[in-house]
């Protein structure tokens, strides 16, 4: 059942991080490279639905990119292939520069 995503504000993404929710990066393995948050994993949108199954469908996901574009496709392709709690953080920035 497809359930319709949300955008996440940074202190509940914290908290969920803090409880054991999955931080999935969305971008390139070259931007990830480049920097990512800690304890993130790199699944690059493009390889992201054949390798739903090395994700947790029973822990929360939170999926972050550059801007926001991919994470939007990425929350919804998780939604769609079963995963219950997806959480839109949009571009990575928006954790590191919370208050």
């Amino acid at each position: 059942m497809y359930r319709k995503t949300r955008m996440i504000q940074c202190s509940e993404a914290r908290r969920l991080v803090e409880a054991g929710a999955q931080l999935i990066d969305v971008r390139s393995a070259q931007e990830h490279a480049q920097g990512a948050l800690p304890g993130s994993v790199n699944r690059p949108l493009q390889t992201l639905q054949a390798g739903v199954h090395q994700l947790d469908g029973d822990k929360p996901v939170i999926v972050y990119c550059a801007s926001g574009m991919r994470s939007r496709q990425a929350a919804d392709v998780l939604s769609m292939s079963g995963f219950h709690s997806v959480h839109d953080l949009g571009a990575w920035r928006n954790l590191v520069n919370c208050s």
